[in-house]
């Protein structure tokens, strides 16, 4: 039977089809575009409509992915779920942009009225490698996906890589915080820190507010009636 940490690398990693992911990812890449089919599959959902069809210019290649929501001129996180499974763009993006909207756990599913407030990310992970230790990445430039046992239970959680750099943390800040995120509430010392097993990786990141969306949408109609 495959261990624990072995299928957590294994997971990552795509059992040694990761490069030919990674060079697919590098050449796509997130797009405006992408995070417009966000806007319009939540707007439809918000509205009680039929969720719209993904326009076939944007890739329906697989990829791993999270969509982010936030609100407010401080950004205030609204919502953020992913995948590191490598799901086709159409279904992934339409099914990540309602999950992150209405069903992380952390929030109250989000409302009609906040539209206006609300900013949309969507991240496409790439170049995932296992890390050599905690310390063995890169603040702003990498995220983090960790696996540890705590003694009880086998547990994991990720930060995506703008995570560390917004919040002005530090490497050992950053995996103490990831700890606690995995569900650990004990006591976190360096020998705890250095057992954790560490995949680091890159992502390929666009934002956009509802207002450039809107503005994206008018001009895209302006050019359909030329």
């Amino acid at each position: 039977m495959m261990g624990k940490l072995e299928w957590f690398y294994k997971s990552v990693l795509q059992n040694g089809n990761m490069e030919r992911d990674v060079v697919e990812v590098k050449e796509c890449g997130a797009t405006s575009e992408m995070v417009v089919f966000c806007f319009d599959t939540l707007l439809a959902a918000l509205y009680g409509k039929p969720l719209p069809v993904c326009p076939s210019t944007i890739s329906n290649d697989k990829f791993p992915l999270f969509v982010t929501w936030k609100k407010g001129s401080h950004s205030r996180l609204r919502g953020c779920i992913g995948t590191f499974a490598h799901l086709k763009l159409h279904a992934g993006l339409r099914d990540y942009a309602l999950t992150s909207a209405f069903r992380d756990s952390r929030f109250n599913p989000i409302i009609l009225a906040e539209l206006p407030d609300l900013s949309c990310s969507v991240s496409l992970l790439i170049n995932f490698e296992p890390a050599k230790n905690y310390l063995d990445w890169t603040v702003g430039v990498h995220g983090i996906r960790i696996h540890y046992f705590d003694g009880v239970a086998q547990r994991d959680a990720v930060y995506l890589p703008e995570v560390a750099a917004e919040q002005g943390w530090n490497h050992r800040e950053t995996i103490d915080n990831l700890i606690e995120k995995g569900g650990y509430n004990g006591f976190i010392d360096e020998r705890f820190r250095m057992n954790v097993k560490v995949v680091r990786f890159q992502s390929s990141k666009v934002t956009l507010t509802y207002h450039e969306f809107l503005s994206m949408k008018s001009i895209k109609q302006r050019n359909l009636n030329r």
